[in-house]
């Protein structure tokens, strides 16, 4: 994630306060000047680092110490508030009240100002209900015109093009008029920089469609340019909302942290891969969560339900606190598993797991994927009566398994022996709540 640096920093400065037993002067003077190096380090700007550790003084200061909490508690709570107020506080949705209601997308070359185009699209379609239209209005680069339209048709979205770029602007606004679209995105030209000759035409576009939203795409890997570019899109446009790309990288990121502070523009959607869905809203708790290292369980929980078959995850729980688990079970486990995402990606959402530098390291996503794919192929090589029954799985039986998942018989009894561990868990569990007979 794009504050892994960071929040690995402010992990380690709040560690100062752990275990005194109340707050000083002398010891919250020490850990705000771990958390300022943390800050600047990690790419925050100089006023909006001198902002937090001011705002977070005053309030850790007069505080009412619980003698029943950790002091060093109590400071991550004001640290918390005081990243979410830095953030935004709440989300910032996006204004579709017209109809058709048009997003103008601008961004400089790089940025995934095309990709991101396509990625609200899909989101609007897919979450929203929306009839979207992307207009191909980029007509500085060749190949983002026919981009966009691979990546219209890849998630059945319809793509407007003309001979030219205001021609496709007044074109496609009136059929969406008249076909009854829900929401235009102009996907306009980028540059290298920022230039007179790219404002001029944006500001065309803008008298042109009149855009209810404004998004400017920026690269969360650009350190503090993400500041200059915003404020120069903003002074020539009226920008509404920015999207960050390549949340998912790992850089110091902590230009996001200033970008709303410094612009007054709130951050709307991040992009966390290169898949299309790989798209979020940006909530600011969640993510002052994660920078943190406090997880992000909402988000989890969200991506859950919208990945996972639901009905299916029920069943197989219910069968496990039963006192239940077949082979066929645990088939079922690791393809709700997958469909989840990288194994590492998971683990930071978790309560704790962010901080667990040197074990989240040992999660290498290509090793996992490749142990989940031979576990996969096993149980299917496996007959249903075997799956049921695993206890039928002789050596001859195991020979045959493993010619037909192309895995050796040591790989075999791995994964008997792995399901046999997760059972004994399974029943354990299942005895803890009372499901079992």
């Amino acid at each position: 994630m794009a504050f892994e640096n960071l929040s690995d920093r402010l992990s380690q400065a709040m560690k100062k306060l752990s275990g005194q037993a109340q707050l000083t002067d002398k010891n919250m003077s020490e850990m705000l000047g771990e958390v300022r190096i943390a800050l600047l380090e990690g790419d925050v700007s100089l006023d909006v680092v001198n902002h937090l550790i001011e705002a977070v003084q005053t309030k850790a200061k007069g505080m009412d110490v619980i003698k029943s909490v950790d002091p060093s508690q109590m400071v991550v709570k004001v640290v918390n508030d005081e990243l979410v107020e830095l953030l935004g506080e709440k989300e910032a949705t996006l204004n579709l009240e017209s109809h058709p209601s048009v997003i103008l997308m601008v961004g400089l070359q790089g940025t995934g100002k095309t990709t991101s185009s396509a990625k609200i699209a899909n989101y609007l379609k897919n979450k929203q209900d929306k009839k979207v239209l992307l207009v191909a209005a980029d007509y500085s680069r060749p190949a983002a015109i026919q981009q966009l339209q691979v990546l219209g048709e890849q998630i059945g979205v319809d793509v407007h093009t003309a001979d030219n770029v205001l021609d496709n602007v007044k074109e496609s606004l009136e059929f969406a008029k008249k076909e009854n679209y829900d929401v235009v995105i102009i996907d306009s030209a980028g540059r290298l920089h920022i230039d007179e000759t790219l404002m001029d035409e944006l500001k065309t576009i803008e008298s042109l469609s009149a855009p209810d939203e404004i998004l400017l795409t920026v690269d969360a890997m650009s350190g503090q340019d993400i500041i200059h570019v915003a404020r120069g899109f903003n002074q020539a446009l009226r920008v509404s909302g920015l999207v960050a790309t390549k949340f998912d990288g790992d850089s110091r990121g902590g230009a996001i942290l200033s970008v709303r502070y410094e612009t007054g523009v709130p951050i709307k959607f991040v992009g966390t891969g290169e898949k299309i869905e790989q798209l979020e809203l940006f909530y600011p708790d969640r993510i002052a969560s994660r920078i943190l290292g406090m997880g992000d369980i909402l988000t989890l929980v969200e991506q859950a339900q919208e990945k996972m078959d639901m009905e299916a995850a029920e069943k197989a729980a219910e069968r496990m606190m039963s006192g239940e688990f077949t082979l066929e079970d645990m088939l079922t486990q690791l393809e709700q598993v997958k469909k989840m995402g990288p194994l590492s990606g998971i683990m930071k959402m978790l309560p704790g797991m962010g901080n667990m530098k040197e074990m989240m390291k040992q999660v290498n996503d290509d090793q996992a994927d490749a142990s989940m794919k031979k576990t996969k192929a096993v149980i299917q090589s496996m007959t249903k009566q075997e799956r049921k029954n695993p206890d039928l799985l002789r050596a001859s039986r195991k020979n045959r398994i493993a010619k037909g998942a192309g895995v050796s018989t040591t790989d075999v009894g791995r994964v008997i022996s792995q399901y046999e561990k997760t059972k004994k868990q399974m029943k354990l569990v299942s005895r803890m709540f009372g499901g079992m007979k």
